[in-house]
């Protein structure tokens, strides 16, 4: 099976898209993409989740200015896309990023891209065929996430305990934005029905100067059981994981933006 390269280019410019798919398929590698869309009410940052989640796609190319990945609605966009990716994918899936006009520090972005590479345009073609070709190293995460983007429902994250593990009740926080509504259920699919134990909201949590709102419950989850909770608006971060006992808090931040 021939790998190919998804290309996501921040700015809508034909000859900047024309020229790089043309570089990629002289590596020898197939090429597919789109100009980004930072429409975040539509959620049109979800548009190439399916096209990234196929096994012959080996590597994401993300290419922009560097306003472009400075600009907060393409950085939450784009951190949401890589930890859908992640969750289908896993989360040693290559990410390259190639900044046109200066410097990329890759701890400064959303957390989900923090993994990402940052490459010179004029050496690309071996990297992208190194990373293409190569298995996807496999990296075991502290917990699972996972997002559902239903324009017409709204979008829906899932979170859990990783696999060989179990929480005792679960939380999720947002700073910057609102829930909505939660639900526990099976993993991997939104549960029609649910059942939840002492349901909590409006929990007020601060962490590395941030306050979060957070909403939690009580449900025992094991690896094949999920907390799923409807956020509303662009948060900056979200903060989840078990649900704490006492004043001894041991969650996990990801920034979005």
């Amino acid at each position: 099976m021939a790998k190919c390269v998804f290309i996501s280019i921040l700015e809508k410019d034909e000859t900047k898209g024309r020229g790089l798919f043309q570089a990629v398929t002289r590596y020898g590698l197939a090429v597919n993409g789109h100009f980004w869309s930072d429409n975040l009410e539509k959620m049109e940052w979800a548009g190439p989740i399916n096209e990234l989640s196929k096994p012959e796609v080996g590597v994401w190319l993300i290419k922009g200015g560097k306003a472009s990945f400075e600009n907060p609605a393409i950085r939450f966009g784009l951190g949401l896309l890589a930890a859908a990716v992640q969750a289908r994918r896993g989360h040693g899936f290559p990410i390259l990023c190639i900044c046109d006009d200066g410097s990329l520090d890759v701890d400064t972005l959303p957390t989900t891209l923090r993994s990402a590479e940052v490459v010179d345009e004029a050496k690309l073609g071996v990297k992208l065929a190194a990373r293409a070709n190569m298995p996807i190293p496999k990296i075991a995460p502290e917990y699972r996430f996972d997002l559902y983007p239903l324009p017409s429902l709204g979008l829906w994250v899932e979170t859990g305990p990783a696999p060989g593990h179990a929480w005792k009740g679960a939380l999720l926080g947002v700073s910057g934005g609102s829930i909505e509504a939660h639900g526990v259920g099976p993993a991997g699919m939104l549960p029609d029905k649910c059942v939840l134990n002492y349901p909590m909201q409006g929990l007020k949590l601060e962490l590395g100067g941030k306050d979060y709102v957070g909403w939690a419950v009580q449900n025992a989850l094991g690896e094949n059981d999920s907390y799923y909770v409807k956020v509303a608006g662009t948060p900056d971060s979200l903060l989840l994981g078990e649900l704490p006992e006492g004043d001894d808090a041991e969650l996990f931040s990801l920034t979005l933006k």
